[in-house]
C-alpha cells in the first residue's frame, strides 16, 4: 500500500510517500517539501498573515498533485503547532479547504509527543527500556517519557526554534549576555514544571531525540552526515553541545549558514534551537541524546498502518 503523509508544520511543508505493508518498516518512496515558515508569517496578533495563508494553500495543491502521480491510495494531511495556535486558525483551515479540497487535520501539542513517541519507540524496541523522547519543532518542544508504546507523559511547549527566534533573535544585534541568561533561565524553568511527570516512573533507560534541530545540532556537534544513512548511530553529548553554545551565540548569521548541517533558511533558529536542546539535557540531568531519524510523520504512517490489521504484503 503506498501511502502519502502530508505535513504542515511551523517551518516546512513536507509530503513523504512511503511503501508499506503491515509488519514492515514503512519504505520512503517519494520526498515533496517546500520551506513555508509559517512560524514567521504571523503579525501582530498571531494571526497568519494572507502570504503565509497562500503559500500554504499553494504547497497543498501541489503536494496532492505528486501524491496522485506517485500513487498514493491515501494522503493523511495535518497541521502542527503554526496553524494550531494562529489566531486565524479556522479561516486558515477553511481557506486551504476551499481553494484545495484538503481538510487539514490539526493535531493537538500533546498528540504530536505521543505519535512521535510511538515512532521512537518503534525504531529502537523495547531494548531501550523506559524511553524519553525530545521534539524541538518550529513552533513547539515536544516531550514524551514511557515504556510501552503509549507514553505515560506527553506535553507540548511553545518552546520551538521558530518561535523563539522571532521572539528573542529578531534583531541583527545578537542578544547581549544578560539577556542570553534570562533567556535560558525561563526556558529551563518553563521545561522543568512538568518534569515530574515523566520522572516519577523512574529515570529514562535511554533519551533520544527527533526532528531537524536535532540533526543539525548534532551534526555541528560531530555526528555523522546525513549521506552515510539513516543505521549510523549519532549523539548529541551535553558536554559537547555547551562548548558549542557558547561559540554559536556569538557567530554571525552567514557564519552559522555555513556549519555542517545547517541549511540557510534555517541558520538562524539554530541558536535558540541549541539553548532549548541544552536546557532539556539540563532538566532531565542527561549527558547525551540519540538522534531517532524517525519522527512524527512515522508517527502518522505507524498509527493509520495499526489501523488496518487486515493490512497484508503488496
Amino acid at each position: 500500500m503506498r501511502l502519502g503523509v502530508l505535513d504542515i508544520g511551523s517551518n516546512t511543508g513536507h509530503l513523504l510517500v512511503v511503501d508499506a505493508h503491515g509488519g514492515a518498516a514503512p519504505l520512503p518512496a517519494s520526498s515533496f517539501k517546500q520551506p513555508l515558515r509559517l512560524a514567521e508569517h504571523l503579525d501582530d496578533s498571531g494571526a497568519v498573515r494572507p502570504a503565509g495563508v497562500d503559500a500554504l494553500a499553494e504547497f497543498t495543491v501541489q503536494a496532492m498533485r505528486v501524491a496522485e502521480d506517485r500513487g498514493c491510495a491515501q494522503t493523511l494531511a495535518f497541521a502542527t503547532s503554526a496553524v494550531r495556535d494562529a489566531g486565524n486558525s479556522e479561516d486558515v483551515l477553511k481557506t486551504v479547504l476551499d481553494r484545495t479540497g484538503v481538510r487539514l487535520e490539526v493535531l493537538s501539542g500533546e498528540d504530536e509527543a505521543r505519535l512521535t513517541f510511538l515512532a521512537v519507540r518503534r525504531w529502537f524496541g523495547w531494548s531501550a527500556g523506559r524511553l524519553a523522547v525530545f521534539d524541538i519543532g518550529g513552533g513547539s518542544l515536544e516531550i514524551a517519557g514511557g515504556s510501552d508504546e503509549a507514553p505515560d507523559a506527553a506535553w507540548s511547549l511553545p518552546l520551538g526554534a521558530a518561535r523563539l527566534a522571532r521572539a528573542h533573535f529578531a534583531s541583527p544585534a545578537l542578544p547581549d549576555a544578560g539577556a542570553l541568561r534570562a533567556l535560558r533561565r525561563d526556558l529551563r524553568a518553563d521545561i522543568a514544571r512538568n518534569a515530574g511527570s515523566l520522572l516519577r516512573s523512574g529515570r529514562p533507560d535511554r533519551a533520544a531525540a527527533t526532528s531537524k534541530t536535532f540533526r543539525s545540532l548534532a551534526r555541528i556537534c560531530g555526528a555523522a552526515p546525513a549521506g552515510d544513512g539513516p543505521l549510523v548511530r549519532r549523539v548529541l553529548r551535553l558536554d559537547t553541545l555547551r562548548e558549542r553554545v557558547e561559540e554559536l551565540t556569538t557567530m554571525a548569521p552567514d557564519a552559522l549558514a555555513g556549519l555542517p548541517g545547517v541549511s540557510p533558511s534555517r541558520a538562524h533558529q539554530i541558536v535558540p534551537g541549541a539553548l532549548v536542546a541544552e536546557a532539556c539535557m539540563d532538566v532531565f540531568d542527561l549527558v547525551e541524546l540519540e538522534i531517532c531519524p524517525w519522527a512524527l510523520r512515522e508517527g502518522v504512517i505507524l498509527q493509520r498502518l495499526d489501523q488496518l490489521p487486515h493490512l497484508g504484503a503488496v
